[in-house]
């Protein structure tokens, strides 16, 4: 799911289509594909499961494992037996005593962070993801797999951690908490008797083996397999780019994976994630995309700034309540009210892009993992022909047709200046918080200029998830050129235009 669209690079910025939040975890039992999903990076949500006792005696006798090392010569994922690797009882995460200031670089369909891990230092980049928990990195310079990831091979970006470097690095153990969290099992036995643990040592929570292998599954159908591990972390602090370290990070150290090239840093609310580890969830943290237009330019950055920082001296912003969804509670939603086009009078969205059934089912998700929004049915629709009854440029059928986008113009561009008078989109969110986009939000030139005119198309895409999930979700396409504050504190998210560049520039972020 990564390009759905790739025409030649002449015609366009390379960017990407993807939908990597809201996980569905499973305990691995064995070679697993991904579900099948709808088109179009769909969020999918399917009740966690916890092996049967059955299933926990067949693994214990086969005792699935990654091969946990950089040296590996093997081509498929990995095998060896549990008690072949170096566990030891975990330390507990130092939680970060400052505020953490990091740059973001865009990279096709996301922002990418750096994760300085082990001792010594390796500098691994991932993505920044605010709609799931579970960070990871590639592990294995020559085992690392991806399956279906031709489209990332020219990028030379997929940069591989390897445990066996770092002096700090250790498997988690199957007692940890974390390791429960990442095999989604409510039981705290589960991944000790898979690991083979006597009953005995289940009892006394003494087991010394080291956490199972776990399957981590995305939206859009992206599945990685990896080991449970903990290291040092290494964040740039506020005070004068100062370094702080932050040992026994947990994470997962992915040996193989299908459709994800590159690591993940999951910023939602659940135990695993980034900010939860190092102490942050009380606080909050911001982040201030840079338009896609300086994707791949190593030379601007974008502020992703976590803690106190973050939310202070933020009155002056556009605030929306944070909604809690009974079933997903570790992600972030908002409640949309309506979308006007340009001029025009709201469009009314349906009720269930603020409220939640009682399954918890609905609201709109707001996720820097998906690059662009979606919106259901009718809904979707309705602003598609209020769109086009507003636009007088001809129509791109070719462009549509390549693209998968529903709405592409021929928009005039001479002499270098390609201004247009497409409509302005606006959103209304919940306590009366209208957020109007830049134009460059909404519509993009997907053709290169020819002749007088360049080609431009309509970034919104349909939510088609068979009811299952967020009505909607906000996509990181759509939060260019603004700060975004996750006020957690009081539970709201906050917006505000914002020129990035010099926001980036204002914490030192940018090379001179």
């Amino acid at each position: 799911m990564f390009s759905e669209w790739s025409p030649s690079t002449s015609d366009r910025t390379d960017l990407g289509f993807h939908h990597r939040s809201l996980p569905i975890k499973t305990l691995l039992i064995a070679s697993q594909f991904p579900p099948k999903t709808t088109p179009r990076g769909m969020a999918l949500f399917i009740l966690q499961t916890t092996a049967t006792v059955s299933l926990f005696l067949l693994l214990a006798t086969t005792s699935v494992s990654l091969l946990h090392a950089s040296g590996d010569k093997g081509h498929g994922s990995l095998v060896l037996g549990l008690t072949h690797v170096r566990a030891v009882s975990p330390p507990r995460v130092a939680a970060a005593t400052s505020d953490m200031i990091e740059p973001l670089r865009g990279f096709r369909d996301g922002y990418l962070i750096s994760l300085n891990l082990g001792t010594p230092p390796q500098v691994i980049p991932v993505y920044m993801d605010t709609g799931s928990d579970l960070t990871w990195v590639p592990c294995g310079n020559i085992s690392f797999e991806c399956m279906d990831c031709d489209d990332y091979r020219h990028h030379k970006l997929v940069t591989a951690f390897s445990p066996s470097y770092s002096s700090s690095a250790l498997r988690d153990l199957c007692t940890s908490p974390l390791c429960a969290d990442v095999h989604s099992s409510d039981n705290p036995y589960d991944p000790c008797a898979v690991a083979g643990c006597s009953i005995s040592t289940l009892v006394s929570g003494g087991c010394p083996r080291p956490c199972p292998s776990f399957s981590y599954t995305y939206g859009a159908g992206g599945l990685v397999v990896g080991s449970l591990t903990r290291d040092t972390l290494r964040v740039h602090t506020q005070s004068s780019a100062a370094t702080g370290e932050v040992p026994g990070f947990c994470f997962g150290c992915v040996g193989s994976t299908f459709r994800e090239p590159i690591g993940i840093a999951g910023f939602g609310k659940g135990a695993l994630s980034l900010p939860s580890q190092l102490g942050f969830l009380r606080k909050g943290f911001s982040h201030c995309f840079l338009s896609f237009k300086y994707v791949n330019n190593p030379n601007f950055t974008s502020p992703l700034v976590v803690g106190s920082l973050a939310i202070s001296s933020k009155e002056h912003f556009l605030f929306t309540p944070l909604l809690k969804s009974p079933t997903y509670p570790n992600y972030y939603y908002i409640g949309l009210e309506g979308i006007s086009i340009g001029n025009d009078t709201m469009a009314i969205a349906p009720s269930n892009l603020r409220s939640f059934d009682p399954d918890g089912n609905g609201g709109m998700l707001i996720d820097s993992g998906t690059t662009y929004t979606h919106l259901p049915e009718p809904f979707y629709s309705l602003l598609l022909s209020k769109m086009e009854s507003t636009i007088v440029y001809t129509r791109s059928s070719e462009y549509e047709r390549r693209t998968g986008f529903d709405l592409c113009y021929e928009t005039p561009c001479s002499d270098g200046s390609c201004s247009d008078n497409l409509p302005s989109v606006t959103f209304h969110f919940l306590n009366s918080v209208k957020l109007s986009l830049p134009k460059e939000n909404c519509f993009y030139a997907v053709s290169a200029p020819r002749g007088s005119m360049v080609v431009k198309c309509f970034l919104l895409q349909i939510m088609d998830d068979g009811g299952y999930g967020p009505a909607g979700v906000f996509g990181s396409f759509q939060q260019q050129n603004m700060e975004v504050v996750y006020d957690l504190e009081k539970e709201r998210i906050g917006f505000q235009p914002m020129d990035c560049a010099s926001s980036a520039a204002r914490y030192g972020l940018h090379r001179k």
